[in-house]
Formats: structure tokens, sequence, C-alpha cells
């Protein structure tokens, strides 16, 4: 009766609390206490790693902290999944030598249904300590202690959970009214990352056919900057945008033709962003340690995924009703709001980093006269057309606006003023050249060229100086080019 007392009241009071810990704690006080143990420990067992891990030890245990299954007692005993016991552990090969007046050991599995969770390991510095009573109290004590780690586990996910739930929410939130690309990929890296305690968090967009890293957050070493390509299907990353599914690697080096993007990832999980369908790019987390994301987390960091994405879709519907604001109706290409808008922004660009950027003010030749003669639908088309010559003909990174009429700006960044005069004159070739549907004769244009700082520091002073070179060309006898240089030079008495 008095075993049994003893067995009631150390269940009662490992059953009392949730906390991880305390369990411990209490398991190894009541296995020390209650049974006179010298050294008393707790390992828990990882199946993925088929290993025991010491999680919380009294006594003056030196024995190793990872033991594999089927290695030593403890091994032995979650692998047997019973009770391994040894009366002198001198004659016992199997025992892992630890404090040296250990005399006799007990290693019980701790058992969940037919599950191992840990082993509890009993040491005394008696031989033979551990008599067929003892052994059956302490196994029926290492059932309540497993219902207790267990329980403890479950409040733990749960808690977890808890967190994760409240952490989408704030994502959520916070995220929902950022309208502006750039600030929602940065605001989002940088929720994640605190929220979900990673080392790293980067979102990077689909782009035709290549992903592009648009935005990122942490501590580690990137190795590919901002705006670089990676061509789709390259490495896990590629492989959750082709999949369209959640990839989780908790050893990089372990996946074959990895791609690293920082340099102290050990594991990483790649979410694919969608919307509707669409597959907008991919999210990943990084941690420069191993095994760092449980499988179970990915729902909870899929539902982030599609905040994400959702607010990329809305990022870039905004954008396309920004853009119809500076958008030509007629001509399809930038209006002059949009041009005044760029401008600004292009020599501020300039002046930080010691660039160039040239602006170019071109005329349609004699184009009232055209109108007059053809009519004005087919006025429009020639302004249809020459604005697709020069989209055509220009980089990406050049703008080209219909200023007003007939007249267009176009503004050359990282553009010196000879550059400018080159790609001008090719622009007056390519139209003069150009068949135009319905219009028997050559159609013109003559243009005008500056550059910053040749020409002027600011808006009005650059524009002004293209202006006057555009009208140097009309004077000149249109179809042809002028500078800005030409023109200051022209002037000089």
């Amino acid at each position: 009766m008095q075993k049994i007392a003893v067995l009631y009241d150390a269940s009662q009071a490992v059953l009392s609390t949730f906390d991880l810990d305390e369990v411990l704690r209490q398991i190894l006080l009541i296995a020390r206490d209650y049974f006179k143990l010298e050294n008393v420990a707790i390992l828990l067992y990882d199946p993925k790693a088929q290993q025991l891990s010491m999680r919380s030890h009294l006594g003056g245990d030196t024995r190793r902290r990872i033991i594999k299954l089927g290695e030593g007692m403890i091994g032995h005993a979650a692998k047997a999944k019973r009770p391994i016991h040894a009366g002198d552990v001198r004659k016992e090969p199997r025992y892992i030598q630890g404090s040296p007046t250990t005399r006799s050991e007990l290693a019980i599995p701790l058992m969940v249904r037919d599950q191992v969770v840990g082993v509890l390991d009993c040491q005394s510095d008696q031989e033979n300590f551990f008599d067929s009573d003892t052994i059956d109290l302490l196994t029926l004590f290492s059932t309540q202690a497993s219902m207790s780690l267990q329980n403890a586990h479950l409040y733990s996910l749960e808690q977890r959970r808890t967190a994760q739930l409240e952490a989408i929410n704030v994502i959520a939130k916070q995220t929902t009214a950022v309208l502006e690309l750039k600030e929602l990929l940065l605001k989002t890296c940088a929720l994640v990352r605190q929220s979900f305690g990673v080392d790293h968090v980067a979102i990077l967009l689909r782009e035709e056919n290549d992903l592009i890293m648009r935005a990122q957050e942490g501590r580690l070493t990137p190795l590919k900057h901002e705006e670089e390509r990676i061509p789709l299907g390259v490495g896990i990353v590629g492989q959750a945008m082709a999949s369209g599914r959640t990839v989780v690697a908790n050893d990089v080096s372990t996946v074959p033709a990895y791609l690293p993007l920082f340099a102290e990832t050990r594991s990483k999980v790649c979410l694919p962003l969608v919307s509707f369908g669409q597959p907008l790019g991919v999210m990943t987390l990084d941690s420069a340690a191993l095994d760092s994301f449980d499988p179970e987390d990915t729902r909870a960091l899929e539902s982030v995924a599609d905040i994400c994405a959702t607010g990329v879709q809305n990022a870039y519907y905004v954008e396309r009703v920004r853009q119809l604001a500076y958008i030509d109706g007629l001509t399809g290409i930038f209006n002059r709001r949009f041009f005044e808008l760029r401008i600004g922004e292009e020599l501020e660009r300039a002046r930080r980093y010691n660039g160039s950027l040239a602006v170019v003010m071109v005329d349609i030749d004699h184009f009232k006269r055209l109108n007059d003669e053809f009519g004005h639908l087919l006025g429009d088309e020639v302004l249809r057309q020459v604005s697709s010559v020069f989209s055509q003909q220009l980089r990406k990174v050049d703008v080209v606006c219909r200023y007003g009429g007939e007249e267009f700006a176009l503004l050359l960044p990282q553009t010196t003023m000879e550059q400018a005069l080159g790609v001008a004159d090719k622009l007056r070739r390519e139209v003069a050249g150009w068949q135009f549907p319905g219009v028997p004769r050559p159609v013109t244009i003559s243009a005008g060229t500056a550059a910053f700082p040749l020409h002027g520091t600011s808006r009005d002073e650059v524009v002004k100086a293209a202006d006057g070179a555009l009208y140097a060309a009309k004077q000149a006898g249109r179809n042809c080019v002028r500078s800005a240089g030409e023109v200051a030079l022209a002037a000089t008495p």
C-alpha cells in the first residue's frame, strides 16, 4: 500500500503542470527522492534522426548527450520498447560509462501508445539496486511520466498554434492596407522574420521566365543581389514555383542542385505565392541551423504566403490603375504627367550617384499639314506608329512620353550627350525610312538633345535646353538633330 501511495503522489505531481521543463523537473525529482537514486536522466527521442538527446538530469551525470537508437542500454531500451536492467554495469557490454560511481542501471522507455517518446534512465552506486518490485514501480511511474510529457507536448503545440494565429492576424492587419509593392514586400519580410523567429526572409517575384529577389530581411549574408535574375525551375526556389507546393529542406547540403541565396543557410523553406491560380513568386525562410523547420508549421506559413500573394496582387492592380493615369490614350505610351514625375526621380538619381541623364525633345515635321492633307484619323495613326518606333528602338530603362500634340519627350538615364545624339539620329533615320500606310510621302522628325549636368541641373534648365535645341533643328530645315551645346556655341559672339 505504501508503494501505491508513492505512485499516486508521484502521478499527481507530474500531471499537475503542462510546462515541459517543469514536467521534466518533477519526474526527475520524484525518481530521485522517492526511489533514492544517485543519478537520473531523461532523454527525448527524435524519430527523424533516430537518436535520443539528453534533455534533463539530476546527479553527477557525465554521459554522452546524444545516443543513437539501439546504442547502449538506453538506445537498446528505446529500440526494444521495454526496460533494460543491469545489476552490475561492469558485466554489461551495452553499458556506456557515465558517472564512475555507477554500479547498476535501469533504462525504461517512455511510451505513448506504441510510440517511444524518450527514455527514463536511472542509476545507482549500489550493485543489484533495482529489484523486481522497484522495476515494476518505476515502469508504472514511467507510464504516468509519458502521459505528462505527451500532455506538455500537446499544450506546447497548442500554445505555438495560438502564437502563430496571432502572428498571422498581425501580418494580415499590417499588410492589407499597404498598396505600394516595395513597402509591402519589405514589411512582410520584417513581420515574418519577427513572428516566426527565423534568420532570414526573402521574397522573389516572377518576371517573364525568371525569379527576381525584390525584398529581404535578416542577418545572413546574401549571395545574390536584389534584382538579380534566377531562371525558373532552378534550385528548390524554382521547384516550389514550378510545383506550386511548399518545399522544406532541413539540410540543404542533401538537396541536389541546391542554389544558395545566403551563405550561412543550413535549412530552408520555400513557399509559393499564388493568387487566383496565378503563380506570382516565392517566399523563402532561411536558418543557419539544421532541422529548424517543423513540417507541422507549414500550414501557418502557407497562410502567411497566401496573405502576401493577395497583397502583391492588390499592389499590382493598384499599380496598373495608377499607370492608366499616366498613359496617353491615343498612343499607349506615357503622357506628360508621367514625364514630369519621372524626370524629377531620374535627376535625383543622377545627382546621388554622379550619373548622367539625357533629355530628347522630338517633333513630327509639318504634322499640321499632314492632318490637313490626309485627315485626323490618318494623323492619329502616324502618331501611334511613331510612338511604336520609339518604343522598339529604345532600352527598357528609357522613358518615352507624348509631351503634347505631335511632340514627344524622351528620358535616357545613364546617357551622355554624345550617346544621346546618336540615339536621336537613329530614331530620325528609322522614322524617315518607315512606310506609313496611307501616307504617300516620307514622314520625318526633328529632335533636340540636352544632358544633365552639362546643360543644367534642374528640370526647367535641362528641358529648356532640349527645347532650344529642337527649335534650332527646325530652323535648320527639319529632319535633323541638334544639341544644346551646338545652340550655345552658335549663340556665342
